[in-house]
């Protein structure tokens, strides 16, 4: 079926995208720059197009990043450090973010004739963002379906819905998928800062998954620390 994969660079959508071109016939990557801070994921999305040998489309949103405010990936305000499952995160939302992805990327796929639009939702983001749940996943795809009623028939694909960040890099380390050439880290910086939510998720999944982990890490030991405090409070 042929598949168009949502990519932002993350380990996530592009061990989705391998996946996808492993099982299924990947269509192309469709990146979107909203106008976040950590923008450079995008290049890690490009470089997977290139990787896998097929187009990269890069949508550019940035002047409605400047709506999207309130968010500290979208907006001057400090990206919040711990556990990603602590409410400190909630700040991290961006509003409506992947319901404006999705609508654009099935647009596209209706355009090309493509039956299928992937995106990398997995079960560690039900917890802080909406937009990430099955029931999000279920209620979008149905209003899609009405909305091209007559005219396309596209599915939506969500392997990883009810997995964990440590059965994604399992399933990448399955496929051969090159980790090092990801990003996760909000901040943005030259290297994964290793205190953000991501970053702490990120390492974290590599140590359950019994992985090594290639992250080049500012603070390679804060995720340990803030596990632990996620655990206490019954959150981990």
């Amino acid at each position: 079926m042929k598949t168009i994969v949502i990519c932002s660079g993350g380990l996530d959508s592009v061990t989705l995208a391998h996946k996808v071109a492993q099982e299924r016939q990947l269509d192309g990557l469709v990146s979107f720059d909203y106008g976040q801070r950590h923008k450079k994921e995008l290049d890690f999305a490009a470089r997977c197009a290139h990787f896998l040998g097929v187009s990269h489309d890069l949508i550019d949103l940035s002047a409605l990043g400047g709506l999207l405010s309130g968010s500290a990936l979208t907006d001057d305000v400090e990206v919040p450090e711990g556990h990603y499952a602590e409410e400190t995160m909630r700040i991290t939302v961006v509003p409506n973010r992947n319901a404006i992805m999705l609508a654009i990327a099935y647009g596209i796929a209706m355009a090309r004739e493509v039956r299928s639009v992937a995106a990398a939702f997995h079960g560690g983001d039900h917890f802080i963002y909406p937009d990430c749940r099955p029931a999000f996943v279920e209620a979008f795809e149905a209003m899609q379906h009405r909305a091209l009623e007559g005219l396309s028939e596209i599915s939506l694909y969500t392997p990883f819905l009810n997995l964990r960040k440590s059965e994604i890099v399992s399933e990448g380390a399955r496929r051969g998928v090159p980790f090092q050439e990801t990003w996760s880290c909000y901040k943005g910086g030259e290297r994964h800062c290793g205190r953000c939510g991501t970053c702490v998720e990120r390492r974290e999944a590599f140590h359950l998954a019994e992985i090594p982990d290639p992250t080049m890490y500012e603070d390679s030991d804060f995720w340990a620390g803030a596990v632990e405090k996620a655990q206490l409070a019954g959150r981990g």
